[in-house]
């Protein structure tokens, strides 16, 4: 299940990494399960987020992406090169950017969400206060993170772009 932590590859001065997030794996075995099990939980969490509308995709796959690149290589490049999921990947662990249309859907389907949370909570004005924080924070911090399109990337991504 977990690979052993391999030798760090330096590349000559002035090359630039391929892959920037491909650092050596954790040296611990039990903070390298730990990832581990805290990716699966992520990626399950960022599946059935696009198929609920509660839970968003987008976060949860990028968080699976960040564990599984510490604990498992093999993980790490299967999400990469995942259909749907590996090209928004991909933009963000070379760009730290998401696509533009990635972004609006994302805000769009989470604000429709908590929109309908809200209303579902309508006699707990603390819960309602709570979750606009949620939403206004969460929603700040995407709105915020800067846009890229690598012709690259977004014509991979097309079939099945993981936007939501």
């Amino acid at each position: 299940m977990l690979e052993p932590a391999p030798t760090p590859v330096t590349p000559s001065p002035g090359t630039p990494s391929k892959n920037p997030s491909s650092t050596r794996l954790h040296a611990s075995p039990a903070v390298r399960w730990l990832l581990w099990t805290t990716g699966t939980i992520a990626l399950i969490l960022g599946i059935a987020g696009a198929f609920l509308p509660v839970l968003p995709t987008t976060p949860f796959i990028l968080l699976a992406a960040a564990c599984y690149a510490k604990a498992s290589e093999r993980f790490h490049q299967r999400l990469l090169n995942h259909p749907t999921f590996g090209p928004t990947i991909r933009n963000w662990e070379q760009y730290r950017s998401i696509a533009p249309r990635t972004k609006k859907v994302a805000i769009t389907m989470m604000t429709l969400s908590i929109g309908a949370s809200i209303y579902v909570v309508r006699e707990h004005l603390w819960l309602q206060l709570l979750l606009g924080a949620i939403a206004l924070s969460v929603g700040t911090w995407m709105w915020r993170l800067p846009e890229h399109t690598d012709p690259e990337i977004s014509n991979s991504s097309r079939p099945g772009d993981a936007s939501r």
